[in-house]
């Protein structure tokens, strides 16, 4: 199935009274960043726009909270016009809400996860942007919308935290154009890349100190692995959002190309996050596990105690480089 346009899903959009976004479980700063943009160029056009949530804004998103994220599934009631998943390309990516968004009489997915296929009415996949992000930029722009100071930061938190501030392979010359746009609307570049990435609790620190001591290195150096475990949290004081990016310590060690991390989860699961620096495919590896993503940036869950987890990447992730 082909994508629809930007153009037919903005007139969609535009003429409905209420529209639900869906981000992720955990959104990171795309899917949140996303979502707030959308939903305040939509709130600007006169419909009805909420971002239901079903966990806490990371702490260093909580500044592009202005009202519209709610955890109430009942916020529009039983049924609704426009249901979307925004950097989700599959309802499994929110499974408490997945009921809450089969109310929506339409549904919508945009995304940029290659591993993503349409399964909504309208669909919006493109692998080749850096974000998704600048899908919704574009979307923004065939609504007709201005990009004010809150929705260009918005757009800037979600392209900046998904290409490692600019320091991933993802990042293409449309990423700048984008950025360079966006400095248009006169947010303050300074203060939003301070909340993002100078804005870490002590509790963070803490946790960063014990995960680094499980660090072990792989394949001759080519691969890092931690893990976190609840145990650890407890011990520390920490969150498991505050666990959120130190994979990127791991894949900036010298020699390594694969980074490993892994999160003790309920009920006996592990999340496993894998990112690679410069030529390993960790997509194939993590959807042979009903995970997927990036080429560069995949994740998936084991259903395995977290010994077991270690021993089993220990001897898969090798077999990717």
């Amino acid at each position: 199935m082909a994508n629809d346009t930007l153009k037919k899903i903005g007139e969609v959009l535009l003429r409905a009274e209420n529209v639900l976004l869906f981000p992720h479980t955990n959104a990171d700063g795309d899917a949140a960043g996303s979502c707030q943009a959308l939903a305040l160029a939509l709130e600007s056009k006169g419909v009805k726009c909420r971002i239901l949530m079903e966990d806490k804004l990371a702490a260093n998103l909580q500044f592009l909270d202005s009202g519209l994220f709610t955890w109430d599934n009942d916020i529009f009631g039983k049924e609704f016009d426009i249901a979307i998943a925004v950097d989700s390309g599959e309802v499994s990516r929110f499974p408490k809400r997945e009921e809450v968004f089969h109310r929506g009489r339409t549904a919508v997915c945009i995304d940029h996860h290659p591993t993503s296929k349409p399964f909504a009415d309208y669909n919006y996949i493109d692998p080749e942007a850096a974000a998704t992000g600048e899908i919704i930029f574009d979307l923004i722009g065939e609504m007709g919308v201005k990009v004010d100071e809150k929705i260009a930061q918005a757009l800037f938190t979600a392209i900046t935290t998904d290409c490692g501030n600019f320091q991933y392979s993802n990042t293409t010359k449309r990423t700048f154009e984008i950025a360079a746009a966006l400095t248009d609307s006169g947010f303050s570049l300074s203060e939003t890349s301070n909340a993002i990435y100078q804005n870490n609790p002590v509790e963070r620190i803490k946790i960063e100190t014990r995960i680094l001591e499980t660090m072990e290195m792989i394949a001759g150096g080519k691969v890092a692995m931690a893990y976190v475990t609840k145990d650890m949290l407890a011990e520390t004081g920490a969150l498991m959002e505050h666990t959120e990016g130190l994979i990127n310590i791991l894949r900036g060690i010298a020699g390594v190309e694969v980074a490993v991390f892994l999160k003790e989860g309920d009920e006996g699961k592990v999340k496993v996050s894998m990112r690679s620096k410069s030529y390993a495919n960790v997509s194939e590896l993590c959807s042979s596990h009903g995970g997927g993503g990036h080429v560069r940036a995949s994740g998936c869950t084991l259903e395995m105690p977290m010994g077991e987890a270690l021993s089993l990447m220990r001897k898969e992730v090798p077999g990717v480089l």
